[in-house]
């Protein structure tokens, strides 16, 4: 077995946490795991992309184009902006919540319209696209990576089980963090079954 995962959205959402979190969960689980990273100015809006690999024999952190099974998009335009690593046999969950950057809010790049995203990725991969940010700032804004996880293993899109991922949050987060991650993974959960 080997899974490769991509986490893209903005510095400052937490996805760097978040491939944390999924890679001490896979290693509960016995998993080889390799976790590589690529940041634009991550504390300041820029671009954040994550890979993260785990299996019984994985060793490049790196994921080719068109070879991740999953990926989990913290913001829309970063979908597209990754979009050459997914393929007909990915999945793309995209929150459609988007963070304007500093060139779009000036004008010098168009952003682009939440159906045109959905659409584009939709001609490689299926799409479940939703404000799930609408959902984490129930919760605490924060929890968005974990409630997009919760939402992901309720759809059988990551191959770890539940106990695995909760103890990943443990493992990842401070102890009082552990109870509104935890509501959040339940209601990412809930959400996948609606």
């Amino acid at each position: 077995m080997e899974f490769n995962l991509i986490i893209t959205g903005v510095g400052g959402q937490g996805g760097l946490t978040l491939s944390r979190i999924i890679g001490n969960a896979a290693m509960v689980e016995g998993y080889n795991v390799r976790i590589g990273e690529t940041l634009g100015m991550s504390q300041r809006y820029g671009s954040v992309l994550s890979y993260l690999r785990f299996g019984e024999e994985v060793y490049s952190p790196l994921i080719e184009e068109g070879e991740a099974d999953l990926m989990l998009a913290l913001e829309p335009a970063e979908a597209l902006r990754n979009a050459r690593f997914l393929s007909k046999k990915s999945v793309a969950i995209i929150n459609a919540y988007p963070i304007h950057t500093a060139t779009t809010l000036v004008g010098k790049e168009r952003y682009p319209e939440l159906d045109e995203i959905r659409e584009a990725i939709g001609k490689i991969c299926p799409v479940h696209m939703a404000d799930f940010q609408k959902e984490a700032d129930k919760i605490n804004p924060r929890t968005l990576g974990v409630l997009m996880l919760g939402y992901a293993y309720g759809k059988g899109l990551i191959p770890l089980k539940k106990e695995s991922l909760l103890e990943g949050i443990r493992l990842t987060l401070r102890e009082r963090l552990w109870e509104m991650n935890f509501k959040a993974f339940e209601r990412g959960v809930e959400l996948s079954r609606e």
